[in-house]
């Protein structure tokens, strides 16, 4: 099993980094991608500590539309940053987590977009995939990755929790939709019924580390570790075996990170 986003480079696991990195292998984990806010010195500083623990692990890097105001007079700063960043992390696969948030609105909206189509371009001149980040947002989302005619950019939906249709309308992009702990919650039966139509080859598991845990861990820390459990109830939404699922989605990962 692959962990496809979390955050275990954050404050939140500076103190007992070392016993969530082993009770992710424990549970089963090869990997996980961690994703780095570009705008923080100290997230990509524990990043080193991250992978020193834990080889197997790699990185995405990127401007948070919640941090987009930060760029508000010349947004292909953040670009720029995003680049800087790169050339410093041999182990980055991804740019992301970007996008909209237009649910908390930390950003004025127009900042936001400027900023997210600013890294969109450096995704394509590196050709790197992009992990996004929508949450109210998703018209406006889809038509700026769509802005040229095509969508020209490989990459997945981050934290997904919307409905069979909202899933058909992601999944239009050629993207990939990684599920989140949100999945086992007794109230997300839609998210299930999307979960059991999307093609097994477009599909991730994923954490969001600290935040999200699954049932039966709500209310705690999520960690890499209780991405079995997503990996559980996907699998049991789809009929299959939690091993034949843990195959897949560490297949998909690796065909879109190439780690």
């Amino acid at each position: 099993m692959i962990d496809s986003h979390c955050h275990i480079a954050g404050e939140e696991f500076a103190s007992d980094l070392p016993a969530v990195i082993e009770r992710a292998r424990a549970a089963g984990l090869s990997s996980a991608l961690v994703i780095l806010a570009a705008d923080s010195d100290d997230e990509i500083a524990q990043w080193e500590r991250v992978h020193e623990l834990w080889p197997e692990t790699r990185a995405a890097v990127g401007v948070h539309p919640h941090h987009a105001h930060h760029f508000a007079s010349a947004p292909d700063e953040a670009a720029r940053l995003v680049e800087r960043r790169l050339a410093s992390l041999p182990q980055a696969r991804a740019i992301g987590e970007i996008g909209l948030d237009y649910h908390y609105d930390f950003s004025p909206r127009e900042v936001q977009q400027a900023v997210f189509r600013a890294q969109l371009r450096v995704a394509r001149e590196r050709q790197l995939p992009v992990v996004i980040h929508t949450r109210e947002a998703e018209e406006d989302t889809l038509s700026i990755l769509g802005e040229s005619g095509r969508v020209d950019t490989e990459g997945v939906f981050h934290c997904f929790s919307g409905n069979p249709a909202a899933a058909a309308r992601a999944l239009r992009t050629g993207y990939y939709l990684s599920i989140p702990g949100i999945v086992s919650f007794p109230k997300a039966r839609e998210l299930r019924d999307a979960v059991a139509g999307v093609p097994l080859d477009r599909l991730l598991v994923e954490t969001d580390s600290p935040y999200l845990a699954p049932a039966p861990f709500r209310g705690k820390r999520n960690e890499p570790a209780y991405v079995a459990r997503v990996v559980a109830v996907v699998a049991e939404t789809r009929g299959m075996a939690p091993a034949e699922v843990g195959e897949i989605v560490s297949a998909n990962f690796r065909r879109l990170f190439r780690p």
